[in-house]
């Protein structure tokens, strides 16, 4: 009788948790909601609401991008850099040549940079198999120099009008209390994304490919599994996220500096990992990434509502990704531990 109640118990504690330890995150997220509500009644407003939303726009595409690298077994920091090169790259093609792509023609020649700037750091990265920390770490710095040397450094306060116009653009406002609550309209392609990502690696086999690879790459291979042009291809994609990301953020910034985007790198990738993305690869989801982002948005905002220095928040989340990948260590030590006790009672018997 007390076995069957463990039983139940385990079952109920594992639904809570979920795969990757979403339902935790969840109820973290949602105690740090009530907590910064009874600190500051100011927080639980439609207005803040917004503003959390409007604020992980261009961290959840960055994050998307970070989790298919991740879940592939790999890392990348060179996202960031591809967001100002393609970004501010489309915005001065425009200036020096008068000709207004209009926004579609924007995101489509930034996003054609982006997959040139992602496809140069998967052909590196799966042809001599190195270290992707390392070779996007050097890709960074030559994006960055290539931007500033030869495309330019200057600040740009207008945008072209066809970027331009979408700045302003909300898909819903409403009056409130402390003001005007608005929806920006760039929330509906971090939402597309979202789902076309999910879909990805949950209903194709590609998405089957890249869990592949981050569990064992050597196993994923002898399977049949075109490891080389799968890694290609995540990276394609990641640059392509980023271009689009780096295109949002000048559009909701209303101006473009090449050098503003890049140094968010730890914020996205400590969101990635307390969403349940392993380090280690092979483990992820978009919906434990999407709650991630939330959760360091969150925390950014509340530190800024209770008068924290914004120093600190770097400190926060340096500490949030300790935390994280202490917690995903642990439970593969454990998992290790339960599996070799099974092996030696199996053996035993």
């Amino acid at each position: 009788m007390s076995t069957a109640k463990n039983r139940r118990v385990e079952t109920v504690v594992h639904a809570i948790k979920g795969p990757n330890n979403e339902g935790v995150l969840l109820l973290v997220l949602l105690a740090l909601i009530i907590g910064m509500s009874i600190a500051s009644p100011a927080f639980f407003t439609l207005s803040t609401l917004f503003a959390i939303i409007r604020s992980s726009i261009v961290p959840l595409i960055y994050a998307l991008g970070v989790l298919l690298v991740i879940i592939s077994g790999g890392i990348d920091v060179s996202f960031a850099a591809i967001a100002s090169f393609a970004g501010y790259a489309t915005i001065v093609l425009q200036l020096q040549t008068g000709i207004d792509l209009g926004l579609f023609g924007s995101f489509a020649c930034a996003i054609a940079m982006g997959i040139i700037l992602g496809g140069i750091n998967g052909f590196i990265i799966s042809k001599w198999r190195l270290p992707t920390l390392i070779v996007t770490l050097g890709t960074q710095g030559m994006f960055m120099g290539v931007l500033l040397a030869y495309v330019g450094s200057r600040y740009i306060a207008e945008l072209p009008s066809g970027m331009a116009s979408a700045s302003t653009v909300n898909i819903w406002t409403t009056k409130t209390e402390t003001g005007v609550a608005l929806l920006h309209v760039m929330t509906i392609p971090a939402v597309v994304l979202a789902v076309v990502v999910a879909w990805l690696l949950s209903r194709t086999m590609f998405g089957r490919s890249v869990y592949a690879i981050g569990g064992d790459i050597e196993s994923a291979s002898r399977a049949g599994i075109r490891v080389k042009r799968t890694q290609i291809l995540v990276y394609v994609l990641v640059g392509a996220m980023a271009a689009t990301a780096g295109v949002i953020y000048m559009i909701m910034g209303r101006s473009a500096n090449p050098q503003e985007i890049v140094g968010s790198e730890l914020d996205i990738i400590a969101a990635v990992v307390l969403g349940g993305a392993s380090i280690f690869g092979g483990r992820g989801t978009v919906r434990g990434t999407v709650l991630g982002v939330l959760l360091v948005q969150i925390i950014n905002n509340s530190l800024i509502l209770i008068g924290v220095p914004s120093a600190w928040q770097r400190t926060a989340v340096g500490v949030l990704l300790i935390v994280g990948v202490g917690i995903q260590a642990l439970s593969a030590k454990k998992a290790a531990q339960r599996t070799s006790i099974n092996v030696e009672g199996v053996a035993a018997a």
